[in-house]
């Protein structure tokens, strides 16, 4: 089968690579009818490439038609359509059963220190053959696909893999209280999300980017933006629009590559230039992040507020600013979203025939797998108006 595949910083081929098969008895196989590209895919592409494998099939947003079952996939059935969670998790054990399904006590990487395996996610996360493929080898079939109704377009549901769940986490872990404010801050296609959601909940919304068409969308949907390149200091901005206080809630929803730290981007390019064996150590202890997003969050939200952290970080020793955390009476959440805790709220507003969302019409490219290389380069760089990229595996 064709797929996505892994060979050096900013260097993703379309190859030719072996077929998945049953290898469990819970296994199901999934011909892909659509995989997103995840700005997550990007940390991969940019940043984290010491704990990459040359080869490894990329992407964790997957949806599609089962093709095959194991034994003990449940009632999964050849020919359901579904949508995959990008963590890989059994439903069954202690931490499951608590909704933390990023915690997975069966699918736990422990030799790296790590949670839940994730599909096309690096050594960190079980090196497990991703999504951005014809087909996909599902772990965990029993618990793992959600099955969605035939009719819609692919893009109504797709996004349940990742997307909508990582956003409405964001927004949840947030707790804006009513008629509050909330402050985004980046408007990738997470943080555009967890706007639209948080709108539709009735928080006023204020973001905060760089990039025009990213700021138009985002406006389109009613949210009050700050342009990144037109101030000079987004915490008095926002206390500006706030009668000083600060916004009750922040989402980071940028991460380790946030733009306005060189010392730490120019971190970032030594250590992917050092050989895995060596960077990789040292990158599981240091701080290389560029950390000027959380400091953002921290400075703009107001005195007893909270930061909802759903950007990806990497360093292990980063430096944060405690006094001022604790001064500030702040709340920190975060983590990766636990997919399958949020699709009974999410799932209704898919099946509203008004998509209130907008999940129809989020994505603003759809290419075939052999574009890859060029939809990858086109997203890192942010050129030719790309938010959302979404790939047709049968194109």
């Amino acid at each position: 089968m064709k797929a996505v595949t892994w060979h050096g910083k900013r260097d993703v081929r379309v190859e030719e690579v072996p077929d998945p098969r049953i290898e469990q008895p819970t296994d199901a196989v999934v011909r892909m009818t659509s995989s997103g590209l995840c700005g997550s895919d990007l940390h991969l592409y940019e940043t984290l490439g010491p704990f990459m494998g040359e080869g490894d099939v990329l992407g964790h947003e997957p949806m599609g038609v089962v093709e095959e079952v194991g034994p003990d996939a449940g009632d999964l059935a050849v020919g359901d359509r579904v949508v995959l969670p990008f963590q890989i998790c059994c439903g069954a054990c202690w931490m499951c059963n608590q909704g933390l399904y990023t915690q997975c006590e069966t699918t736990q990487v422990r030799d790296q220190g790590m949670g839940a395996a994730l599909f096309g996610f690096s050594k960190l996360y079980g090196e497990v053959p991703g999504a951005q493929a014809e087909l996909l080898r599902v772990p965990q079939a029993q618990f793992m696909p959600i099955k969605v109704p035939p009719g819609p377009p692919d893009e109504r549901f797709l996004f349940l893999s990742d997307v909508l769940p990582t956003a409405w986490q964001s927004v949840a872990y947030a707790d804006v209280p009513d008629d509050g404010t909330l402050l985004v801050l980046g408007l990738g296609p997470i943080g555009e999300m967890a706007c639209r959601i948080a709108s539709h909940q009735g928080a006023r919304v204020l973001a905060v980017d760089l990039v025009p068409e990213r700021l138009a969308r985002a406006q389109a949907w009613g949210v009050e933006t700050i342009d990144l390149q037109q101030v000079d200091d987004v915490g008095e901005e926002v206390r500006s629009r706030t009668q000083g206080r600060g916004a009750d809630a922040v989402v980071d929803a940028v991460g380790m590559e946030a733009h306005g730290s060189r010392i730490a981007e120019l971190g970032q390019k030594l250590f992917n230039a050092l050989p895995s064996a060596i960077s990789a150590p040292v990158m599981d202890k240091v701080g290389l992040d560029r950390m000027s997003a959380i400091y953002t969050a921290i400075d703009a939200v107001r005195r007893g507020g909270t930061v909802s952290l759903i950007g990806v970080y990497g360093g292990q020793s980063d430096p944060m600013p405690i006094l001022t955390m604790f001064d500030k009476q702040l709340q920190l959440r975060m983590g990766q979203a636990n997919v399958k805790r949020w699709v009974d709220d999410i799932m209704p507003l898919l099946l509203d025939d008004a998509d209130p969302l907008g999940t129809e019409q989020f994505a603003t490219h759809r290419v075939p797998l052999s574009q890859a290389p060029e939809a990858y380069e086109a997203f890192q760089k942010k050129t030719d108006g790309t938010i959302k990229v979404v790939f047709d595996p049968a194109a």
